[in-house]
């Protein structure tokens, strides 16, 4: 009998993850401490898949039949994904757990947790309309 239970992905992004605008070099070092301690925590319990810091410079792009490209990614700091990371765990309630432990909520950056899909939303609508006049 299987008794592993279901797992899903949900994802941090990492926002406002430049400490080093505000902390001294050895405050940053503490903090480093800390975020590398957490992450090997939660690896080795098997509930990170992935993760990576981004760049801070990038581009974005918008519009619909005319493509704007602007640099980016956003104009106020501190709204900019820093990082991510994967996590693959029983809930959201889990994930919430995991996200509220991340050492650099201490130093003013903040989480987001989201569930990933399957598929976009949109595509699953079309999915079940066809599929009930298929029926």
């Amino acid at each position: 009998m299987n008794t592993t239970a279901a797992k899903s992905e949900y994802l941090l992004l990492l926002r406002n993850t430049e400490i080093e605008k505000r902390l001294s070099f050895d405050e940053m070092q503490v903090a480093m401490s800390r975020f590398s301690e957490w992450l090997d925590r939660w690896k080795a319990a098997g509930a990170i898949k992935a993760g990576q810091p981004l760049a801070g410079a990038g581009k974005t792009l918008s519009g619909s039949k005319s493509r704007t490209v602007a640099d980016g990614p956003f104009p106020e700091s501190k709204e900019a994904v820093g990082g991510y990371i994967l996590l693959e765990v029983g809930s959201l309630d889990e994930a919430m757990k995991i996200a509220g432990e991340w050492p650099l909520l201490d130093y003013e950056a903040f989480v987001e947790v989201r569930p990933v899909l399957d598929q976009c939303i949109p595509m699953t609508m079309i999915e079940q309309q066809a599929a009930m006049v298929g029926a």
